[in-house]
């Protein structure tokens, strides 16, 4: 995917192989130049059990060839402390297939045996120059060259090999480094090696060389037959290679030198992926339209030892996705479960773009709709669903400049968007939707009143992810900015927002991860979270900030004015963020609403408000105001969140 989308090549393969072929020169130019660096016979008394890890820093020109920009001479990860769990696990594969190709147990004796005893075993040759049969006149030197280097060959893991290399361009620059083929030269191990790398798969019967050797349109020049697994992947129309099995029904193989790959990727709805699928590519892109808000993947895998586990290595084989706006992620673990451990392999990664609704630029000659409820997710069978128009009597209400202020936060009101038709969604400009109570207005407040407001005051959050978003958005307002964010589950201070004049605590709730048995109470953990946020004025000064999607109900607001009361802080000021619209699809892993059961949630939320009244609490009804744009949830799996964080560009001016 990389390659398709930053370089906008067809042939993600061949780009491939023209960075490997980069990193191959520059290390044999190193080679050959090094101080260290010696030719002949010496060269096998040099360390054999001596090894580097390498990182490469790469860049593109125009033309979109390789240039090495910087040698790491060490293993280099990005510093990133909120490492994705896939790129988590994609250290702990390297490292883990490091240490197997290093110290293998595994014995390549019986491996090289067989080389030697086959009838064509006849070494490479280039230009007639040398020629070589592995058996002939080999020293134990040579031999234990040979045997290291199978080893190696069979404990590659995901690392690919580089060298020795069948590319025109390597062979030709061996020619011009290293003296012609002599006894115990460079050179006539190297063509050793290469013939020992082309004997090695055929003993194993390896089909998939492909996952191994580069430069595939040169390699396939010397296969008559066009079913061959080079020939697939030249086309790049076979996934994986052709493997035939004596059980027609079987899909995967049971030989042990099968390679633990994922063979096949079934989407439904039918995802059109770029690249074009291909075992060796572990990065694939899509992108659905709007309406498309779940997605059911299984993969398929050509060894039957293993399995592929979506977004974590205990996940499902297959599973049904939400899909967010804007960029959805999903890891494809291939774990071997054959081991004690069923260690993971591998991982591939499926990016799904959603996107947003089809929308028209605003014209000047528009009409205003607006609608409560979307006619998909009826909430009030009895009331009107989806787009209506709106006098003009009642636009020019709303829009003169002395409207008054709303007095709560559960004014009833719709959403309002300029259309060129309001009997067809896709002629809206949906850039320019706004929520509109009716005959008021909520005062957004500048920067400067807001910190003037919040001067001096303690705000406290408890409540779910949905919450936590509503402080993280009153911190950037503060700050301009976030210092720093977190998916925090837990408890945490923050002392510097305001320049320091205002501080803000949040506590997670509630710990569904924990099993109800052992949860702890809504009661102990808003105590516990009054305790940390110690010392508190009993005044409008400290703010207490209560909600979440589902789990809140009246019962919990009369446990609040109990704890408030013991803990003689009655006269706090107290903000119910009500229930808001989420587990409205059917996703694997999360409990799923039927719609009767959200039409419920809106009684519970009714219940909420007038509990929030009856002890005089400050209210925001987020459930009449996401219920009619359930289809525009963004990532995760709830379908609840309407909020998100994202990396911002620095200006710097001189």
């Amino acid at each position: 995917m990389f390659f398709e989308t930053f370089l906008r090549t067809s042939s993600p393969l061949q780009a491939l192989d023209s960075l490997k072929e980069a990193i191959s020169k520059l290390l044999l130019v190193a080679e050959v130049f090094s101080d260290s660096s010696t030719l002949g016979p010496k060269t096998f008394h040099r360390c054999r059990h001596c090894f580097q890890l390498m990182t490469f820093d790469i860049g593109y020109g125009d033309p979109g060839n390789p240039v090495v920009l910087q040698v790491h001479e060490r293993l280099k990860f990005h510093d990133d402390e909120n490492l994705h769990v896939e790129d988590q696990n994609t250290e702990r594969i390297l490292l883990r297939d490091t240490f197997d190709f290093l110290f293998s147990n595994a014995s390549s004796l019986p491996v090289v045996s067989e080389m030697l005893q086959r009838p064509e075993r006849a070494g490479a040759s280039v230009d007639g120059k040398y020629q070589k049969e592995l058996n002939q006149c080999l020293s134990l030197e040579e031999i234990h060259s040979i045997r290291t280097f199978v080893k190696e060959l069979g404990n590659l893991g995901q690392f690919q090999l580089l060298f020795p290399s069948t590319v025109p361009g390597i062979q030709s620059l061996m020619g011009e480094f290293y003296d012609t083929a002599t006894p115990g030269s460079v050179l006539s191990h190297y063509w050793s090696l290469l013939n020992v790398f082309e004997q090695f798969w055929l003993v194993n019967k390896k089909a998939q060389l492909h996952s191994l050797e580069w430069n595939s349109s040169t390699r396939n020049q010397t296969v008559e037959k066009p079913h061959r697994s080079l020939e697939a992947i030249q086309s790049k129309k076979a996934a994986v290679p052709q493997v035939l099995y004596e059980d027609k029904d079987k899909h995967c193989s049971d030989e042990e030198e099968a390679q633990c790959q994922i063979k096949k990727i079934v989407t439904y709805p039918r995802l059109e992926l770029s690249p074009e699928f291909n075992a060796k590519i572990k990065d694939y892109y899509c992108e659905v339209p709007f309406d498309v808000l779940t997605v059911r993947i299984r993969a398929e895998t050509s060894k039957c030892q293993c399995k592929v586990h979506l977004q974590e290595q205990t996940g499902p084989s297959f599973a049904n996705y939400p899909l967010g706006l804007g960029m959805n992620r999903i890891s494809m673990l291939v774990v071997d479960e054959s081991r004690a451990e069923g260690d993971a392999l591998t991982t591939y990664k499926l990016t799904i773009y959603r996107e947003d609704r089809p929308s028209l630029p605003f014209f000047e000659d528009f009409t205003a709709c607006g609608f409560v409820q979307d006619c998909d997710l009826l909430i009030h069978p009895e009331e009107t669903c989806g787009l209506q128009p709106i006098s003009a009597d009642y636009i020019e209400t709303i829009s003169q400049p002395e409207i008054q202020s709303c007095q709560s936060g559960d004014t009833k009101g719709q959403w309002i968007v300029p259309c060129l038709t309001c009997s067809d969604n896709r002629t809206c400009d949906w850039r320019e939707i706004t929520w509109q109570p009716h005959n008021c207005q909520h005062d957004i407040l500048s920067k400067p009143e807001l910190q003037q407001c919040l001067q001096g005051r303690k705000i406290l959050f408890i409540g779910d992810s949905t919450n936590r978003g509503m402080m993280y958005y009153l911190i950037e307002r503060l700050n301009e900015t976030l210092q720093e964010w977190q998916k925090l589950h837990g408890t945490k201070l923050y002392p510097s927002v305001n320049g320091g004049k205002t501080l803000i605590s949040y506590s997670y709730y509630p710990q569904f991860w924990i099993s109800p048995s052992l949860r702890p109470a809504f009661e102990k953990a808003l105590e516990r979270l009054l305790q940390r946020s110690q010392p508190l004025e009993n005044t409008d000064q400290t703010v207490l900030v209560v909600g979440g999607v589902q789990w809140l109900n009246s019962n919990h607001l009369q446990i609040i004015h109990k704890v408030l009361k013991r803990e003689n802080l009655q006269n706090i000021l107290v903000i119910i963020k009500t229930l808001g619209i989420g587990f409205h699809l059917p996703v694997d892993g999360v409990h799923f609403l039927t719609q009767s059961e959200v039409r419920n949630l809106y009684k519970e939320n009714l219940s909420i408000l007038e509990a929030a009244k009856k002890y005089g609490y400050e209210v925001v009804d987020t459930f009449t105001i996401t219920m009619g744009r359930h289809k525009e949830f963004l990532q995760g799996n709830c379908g609840c969140h309407f909020h998100e964080v994202f990396v911002q560009a620095l200006r710097v001016v001189s």
